[in-house]
């Protein structure tokens, strides 16, 4: 008898489908149960996904194995599995039935599309990286030097550059190509602070070039399918990232972020670390060396060189990810409030420190 999905393998998929659905991807979530009632040992993918062991939710495994079949699904390779995929309407019988051809016919390429972890770099999460510059910046009264951690592509590096419709206001250039929309609940931070950032960076441990189109359709191929705006709004935003000339650089985020914050502050220039729904697939010994950095040049901050370390991350709830801000000198922490996954909506709340007299 073929054996089936373990049950850890099994559980890691089904609440990958709860937070789909969750977070208004239906086809996703049918897509992670189908999977759960399909697969087995008959495949070189089956038997990777089977054999994943207890790390399978960590490594997002659902995430990878949906990935492999989305990315399939858009290269013309697969017509029939892509004619089950959105737009169409959901069938969940023929999309069994095509998923099952599509391993038999490209069971290798799927195996091995597995090796990667997923990497989303939603560029409707600037809209919460956005709101806690506008703080910092307000706060210290300094322009920026900004550093992220598991920026993928860079998408987000630019999110000054973007416009936004807040709805508690607007922000940015009209005429600005991609232009992001978030329902913002509560107080909002001064949209009018003066927001100028003199240099900004990245690293990622695999980082992908937006101006590869190989790479393009990787990163798009983790944007769920019946998310239509979120693929046209990746898709601009690759364009745009691709015009510039700042490139996520090839590095352990721990030792990227030590080395970084080990060189001479500017003077009257504030620090800006940020992070979005990255902090969860690091090593403990990178969280380890990312935090003890951050402890060190936050020791040495003063008010005329400031740093910041904004959070958006995950805490367990699969509806949305805490929002945190950490200020030094002193080193105080803000909770923020909560936001959607996707930039969706934010819920602003909580105490804010004063701005710089």
């Amino acid at each position: 008898m073929t054996k089936r999905l373990p049950d850890e393998i099994a559980d890691a998929f089904s609440f990958q489908a709860k937070a789909c659905r969750d977070l208004a991807s239906p086809f996703t979530a049918a897509l992670c149960e189908t999977l759960v009632a399909g697969l087995d040992e008959s495949s070189a993918f089956g038997r990777r996904i089977c054999a994943w062991g207890p790390r399978a939710k960590a490594d997002a495994l659902a995430l990878r194995a949906c990935g492999a079949l989305h990315f399939l699904a858009r290269s013309g390779k697969a017509r029939a599995l892509a004619a089950v995929y959105p737009p169409h309407a959901l069938d969940e019988a023929r999309l069994a039935s095509e998923i099952a051809r599509a391993i038999e016919a490209h069971d290798d390429f799927l195996a091995g599309f597995l090796d990667r972890p997923p990497q989303t770099n939603e560029a409707g999460r600037s809209s919460v990286i956005l709101g806690g510059a506008l703080i910092v910046a307000a706060a210290t009264g300094l322009p920026l030097e900004t550093f992220e951690i598991g920026a993928s592509a860079g998408l987000n590096l630019h999110f000054d550059r973007y416009a936004y419709d807040l709805g508690v206001g607007a922000f940015g250039d009209p005429s600005a190509r991609l232009r992001l929309s978030c329902d913002w609940r509560g107080a909002a931070p001064s949209l009018d602070a003066p927001l100028q950032i003199v240099a900004r960076a990245g690293c990622d441990v695999d980082p992908l070039d937006p101006g590869d189109a190989a790479h393009r359709a990787r990163l798009l191929a983790y944007v769920w399918p019946d998310q239509n705006a979120r693929l046209t709004r990746m898709e601009t935003a690759l364009a745009l990232a691709a015009l510039h000339r700042e490139r996520v650089e090839r590095a352990d985020a721990g030792d990227w972020l030590a080395a970084r914050l080990a060189a001479p502050p500017h003077p009257n220039v504030a620090r800006f670390v940020y992070h979005s729904v990255v902090w969860q697939y690091l090593p403990l010994e990178t969280k380890r060396r990312a935090t003890a950095g951050l402890e060190a040049a936050g020791a040495a901050a003063s008010r005329e060189t400031p740093l910041a370390r904004l959070q958006m991350e995950a805490d367990g709830d699969t509806r949305s990810a805490a929002l945190t801000l950490t200020l030094w000198p002193g080193g105080e922490s803000f909770a923020l409030g909560r936001a959607d996954f996707h930039g969706r909506w934010i819920e602003w709340s909580g105490a804010v420190p004063h701005p710089a007299a």
